[in-house]
């Protein structure tokens, strides 16, 4: 599952395949929300309803503040709590494990970047 804002979307994806000259393949097609059931859809809406959590020294992105969720349930008048909480949950826990790797990776790759000196230079210099 990607996030909303994930850098590749079905334009791009098809935009590809233009450009390589391929047929699109409907199983490699990035997913959006309206290509889960509908109530997976009401927990991607009410999960977004919710605000984030970031920690102020270094900016690391917490989760969601779950304060609120009855009050969303009720003026969303929600009937399946229980499924939509577990949806919501789970996205959660997709999206932290995405954000995790993501900062981890980037923290390697700034290790590398400063262990070797910071950027590298090439020069051809032919004599």
């Amino acid at each position: 599952m990607r996030e909303q804002n994930s850098n590749f979307n079905i334009d791009k994806y098809l935009s590809v395949c233009e450009q390589l000259g391929q047929e699109p393949d409907p199983q490699k097609m990035p997913l959006t929300e309206s290509d889960f059931p509908d109530e997976v859809q009401v927990a991607f809406f009410m999960f977004n309803l919710l605000s984030d959590v970031w920690e102020g020294m270094s900016g690391s992105y917490m989760g969601k503040d779950w304060s609120g969720c009855d009050l969303l349930f009720s003026t969303y008048e929600i009937e399946d709590k229980r499924n939509t909480l577990y949806f919501m949950k789970a996205y959660e826990r997709i999206l932290m494990n995405y954000r995790f790797e993501e900062a981890e990776r980037k923290r390697k790759e700034d290790e590398r970047k400063s262990k070797s000196g910071g950027k590298n230079f090439t020069h051809n210099v032919k004599g």
